[in-house]
């Protein structure tokens, strides 16, 4: 369970990395931190999130045809990186690219962990079951798809040659989520004093940087490291998530804070999508969601910037596509306002 990493002299000092992706968020930020490293990169995607970074191939393919890794299945790879969480998808991949490469980096989640209530857990922690179906996957079977992904990887390149880096909640500039950075831009959008509705402050948050993630699995690459690691942030807490955006925006909104109980019998929805608060969990259920233990990925050569820095890449994310602009994550201002009628009211 533990990673294990090669001698840097055992490695290639200029690697050629094929990504299964690099046009979108994560993948992205992958490819353009190996091409500053020097090395040699190729995705391989569809196009439609964007286009890869400068200085990278791009083949253009559809994972879901048969054909899709013809373009790349007859070379050597020193590292293949795949964010994937259709199983069919990293199936194909495996079989068609695995006897050609050195090492797999597959990014996976901490959804695949079975027990969320009990805080501070490793690696070791029981799974869900694996997906065992075909075909593309719903988000309802998002952990168990992330299970049987894992297991492919293992069962086709051996655990010696496959790191699966088991992410937490990724946040910073460019995600399309609006989970963290719904807050930064709530914030920004309050005058002071102005009301702005929250969960308990005191909520565990716990979110890895897009660059920092980005960042350790090219190093990763590079050690080829092994194992399974859990690639999450330090535990922190609401109120830090919110004092830095207060920060970062330069404003001070009055913070109207609703206990559980309260958010759920109104209709609040918990963690994302439409009419929620991002990030809100209730306690007893998810208590250990968001406090996983990142000791190993640290070790293994992981660094993580202050959260401060992560808030104000978000901000500048926001204020970018638009402060008001209809979102996939949060409280409309009419419904926010609502609630903090009805709050005000009861109490």
């Amino acid at each position: 369970m533990l990673a294990s990493m090669t001698s840097a002299t055992d490695t290639p000092t200029t690697l050629d990395v094929l990504v299964l992706g690099g046009t979108s968020w994560l993948g992205g930020a992958v490819a353009r931190r190996a091409l500053d490293r020097g090395h040699r990169v190729t995705c391989l995607a569809r196009g439609e999130a964007g286009t890869p970074p400068t200085g990278a191939s791009w083949v253009r393919a559809d994972r879901a045809a048969s054909t899709s890794y013809d373009a790349v299945s007859n070379r050597d790879w020193d590292v293949v990186v795949d964010v994937s969480w259709q199983p069919d998808q990293v199936r194909g991949a495996l079989a068609a690219l695995a006897a050609r490469v050195r090492h797999w980096v597959y990014v996976s989640s901490c959804s695949v962990y079975a027990d969320d209530m009990r805080p501070g857990g490793d690696e070791t922690a029981p799974l869900h079951a694996p997906y065992a179906g075909t075909g593309v996957v719903g988000w309802e079977v998002y952990g168990p798809a992330k299970v049987a992904c894992e297991e492919a990887c293992r069962e086709a390149m051996g655990a010696e040659h496959t790191l699966l880096a088991r992410a937490g909640l990724i946040a910073g500039d460019g995600d399309r989520s609006d989970r963290f950075g719904y807050w930064p831009g709530r914030v920004d959008r309050a005058a002071d004093g102005q009301p702005v509705l929250v969960p308990p402050l005191d909520a565990p948050v716990q979110v890895i940087d897009v660059e920092d993630l980005a960042a350790w699995l090219v190093t990763a690459a590079e050690l080829r490291t092994a194992g399974v690691l859990n690639a999450v942030g330090e535990v922190s807490c609401l109120a830090t998530v919110l004092a830095a955006s207060a920060e970062a925006c330069g404003r001070t909104p009055a913070l109207v804070e609703a206990a559980d109980p309260w958010l759920a019998s109104h209709g609040v929805v918990p963690w994302s999508g439409a009419g929620s608060l991002p990030l809100w969990l209730p306690r007893a259920e998810y208590a250990g969601f968001m406090t996983r233990r990142n000791d190993a990925a640290l070790g293994a050569g992981l660094r993580l910037r202050p959260m401060a820095e992560t808030v104000a890449a978000a901000l500048r994310h926001e204020q970018r596509l638009g402060l008001d602009r209809k979102r996939r994550a949060g409280l409309d201002p009419g419904r926010e306002r609502e609630l903090l009628v009805s709050l005000s009211t009861n109490q």
